[in-house]
């Protein structure tokens, strides 16, 4: 049914079902950085085509998040988890619309353009809403069980930290806000800050910066990204140019000159599901693949309980199971694990959440 009502809707208007990013689009950006960057990347996605609330609702949102294993359902951002497209309410395990950057930073309420700005409004079940809040972004707190199971985030008084799997996608989200909203034309001028508590008064801020850098660093641009971002231009006729390029984080705000960037080797590391009970799939690609390169396992105490033996370790992305259990074949207990990849000088580090 949503697929029929869904397709007229595109139709009307004028929507293209696929997209790439369009020759010339990063024009100008070649030989500038730091705040030169910015302003060239805010005239490039400026003005963006406006929709209303009701239309990230209605189809915008089924449409950008769509579960690509089940296209009845979407995925839920923070807890990834896949519920269907028709379950929107405000009942405690219905999915809400979620202001990323939010709304009480900065005033702009559920209006265009922020209000209802695609590239950082996503899904989320309605009682993790909740719970986050208006909250900054960082490390740390304790781990959030709602009340549909646990969700891989961690909670405090003043912070919220996303599941391992969206932390780079949270972190570009904030990214493409700050370049995206610069006060023009009665737009707010939204800003990030290196700590939280940022808005106690509606200040457009947004915390915690190094933060969120460090996510973006971690947490590399992935496929979904990049099929999301292609289904919001489908609809807004802007990009997050961050997704595009992630290089451009490093040029607008860590000081790195375009001539000396250099494309570093590819590492990633994904677990899933993640809360887990009893195994959980360890997946990895590296292209800096080495004899030396290795998964463990660490318990909160830091110490290790588990080296992962791979037979046939390959180029490309690799697979091993962890069944909870530790280098004596013992069944560990319920709790934080870390997981830690690493491969020549690269380390990643993923929490995960063993739930009995």
């Amino acid at each position: 049914m949503i697929k029929k009502i869904l397709f007229p809707i595109l139709m009307m208007f004028g929507i293209i079902l696929s997209a790439q990013i369009p020759q010339g689009y990063y024009d100008g950006c070649e030989t500038v950085n730091g705040e030169e960057l910015k302003t060239v990347l805010h005239n490039i996605i400026d003005n963006h085509t406006e929709m209303s609330y009701n239309a990230l609702r209605d189809y915008v949102l089924k449409d950008t998040d769509e579960d690509e294993n089940n296209t009845n359902n979407i995925i839920l951002l923070y807890t990834g988890w896949s519920i269907s497209k028709n379950s929107f309410g405000g009942g405690a395990s219905d999915w809400n619309r979620e202001h990323v950057w939010a709304k009480s930073h900065g005033g702009f309420d559920n209006n265009p353009p922020a209000g209802t700005d695609a590239h950082h409004i996503r899904p989320t079940d309605a009682s993790v809403n909740s719970r986050r809040g208006n909250l900054d972004f960082d490390n740390g707190g304790s781990a959030y069980t709602d009340g549909d199971g646990a969700t891989g985030c961690f909670v405090d008084g003043d912070s919220w930290e996303p599941r391992d799997e969206v932390k780079g996608d949270v972190a570009r989200m904030i990214f493409y806000m700050e370049v995206r909203y610069e006060g023009t034309g009665g737009e707010p001028d939204l800003e990030m800050v290196d700590y939280v508590d940022s808005s106690p008064s509606g200040q457009p801020l947004h915390g915690k910066k190094s933060t969120l850098l460090a996510w973006h660093h971690e947490d590399p641009v992935s496929d979904w990204e990049i099929r999301r971002n292609n289904r919001v231009y489908n609809y807004q006729n802007n990009r997050n140019p961050f997704i595009d390029h992630p290089d451009f984080v490093g040029r607008v705000w860590e000081g790195v000159n375009s001539d000396d960037i250099t494309i570093a080797p590819k590492i990633f590391l994904n677990i899933y599901p993640n809360p887990f009970n009893p195994s959980t799939t360890i997946s990895f690609e590296t292209t800096n693949l080495s004899k030396d390169t290795k998964i463990e396992i660490f318990n909160m105490k830091g110490q290790k309980i588990k080296n992962l033996e791979f037979e046939d370790m390959k180029q490309g992305i690799n697979n091993i199971v962890w069944n909870g259990t530790d280098d004596k074949g013992s069944n560990v207990a319920s709790g934080i694990y870390f997981c830690k990849l690493n491969s020549g000088d690269k380390t990643l580090l993923r929490k995960m959440l063993l739930m009995k």
